[in-house]
C-alpha cells in the first residue's frame, strides 16, 4: 500500500484527540462551523498569530454576528475595531467581501472558484472556507502545512520554488471526506508539533508514515 494512504487516518485520529479549541472551530467530526466565522478567522489570521486574533475575533462576532451585520457597518467602525491587528488592507477587503456576500443574499459560495471570485479572497482562504465550512475536498496549504509537507515528503527545494511540489504532495494526502478536519489537523500539527524551530518529532502522529 502507498504509505500516503495512511497519513490522513493517522492524522485525523490524532486531531480527534488533540484538536485545539478555537472560537471559530467546530469540534472534530461535528457539523461544519458557520462559513462567516471561518472566513472572518482566516482573514484575521493572515500574518497574525492565533493568540492575537482570538480577542479580535470574539469582539467582531459579538458586534457583528453575521455577514449581513458586518456588511451594514460603517467603514470607520470596522477600521477602529481592527486597530492593532495591522495590515489594514485586510479590513478594507473584509468589508468589500462582506458587502458582496450580503448583496448576493447573505450566503457564501460553497466552491473554491466561487469563493475566489469574492473581493480579497485568494487561493488559500478560498480553499480553507470550502473545506472547513462546506466539507468540500480542497487542498489547504498555509505556512504550517508547507513545513509539514516539505518535511514529510523530504522536499528540499526552498520556497517559493518548492511550492508546486508541496501542493502536489498535499493533494495526494488530502482525503475526500473530513477535508476540513484534515486541513485543521495539518495546521495544528505544524503549529504545535512540527514547528519551525525545535520540532517535537517523537510526538508526531506521522513519524511512522
Amino acid at each position: 500500500m502507498d504509505a500516503s494512504a495512511e497519513i490522513a487516518p493517522a492524522l485525523l485520529a490524532w486531531y480527534d484527540a488533540q484538536a485545539r479549541a478555537l472560537p471559530w472551530r467546530a469540534p472534530p467530526g461535528a457539523s461544519p462551523p458557520d462559513p462567516y466565522r471561518v472566513w472572518l478567522s482566516e482573514v484575521m489570521l493572515q500574518q497574525t498569530t492565533v493568540a492575537a486574533v482570538i480577542p479580535y475575533f470574539e469582539a467582531f462576532t459579538r458586534r457583528w454576528p453575521d455577514v449581513t451585520a458586518l456588511a451594514q457597518a460603517e467603514d470607520a467602525e470596522v477600521m477602529a475595531a481592527w486597530a492593532g491587528l495591522g495590515y489594514y488592507a485586510r479590513a478594507r477587503n473584509l468589508l468589500a467581501c462582506a458587502r458582496a456576500v450580503a448583496a448576493a443574499g447573505g450566503v457564501f459560495p460553497r466552491t473554491e472558484a466561487g469563493l475566489r471570485a469574492l473581493p480579497g479572497v485568494g487561493d488559500y482562504p478560498a480553499a480553507a472556507v470550502a473545506a472547513i465550512a462546506f466539507g468540500e475536498r480542497a487542498v489547504v496549504v498555509d505556512a504550517n502545512v508547507e513545513r509539514v509537507v516539505a518535511r514529510l515528503f523530504a522536499i528540499a527545494t526552498p520556497l517559493p520554488a518548492g511550492r508546486a511540489d508541496i501542493r502536489t504532495a498535499a493533494d495526494r494526502i488530502t482525503p475526500a471526506t473530513r477535508a476540513g478536519d484534515f486541513a485543521q489537523a495539518m495546521m495544528d500539527l505544524g503549529a504545535t508539533i512540527c514547528t519551525a524551530r525545535a520540532p517535537r518529532c517523537l510526538l508526531c502522529p506521522l513519524r511512522a508514515a
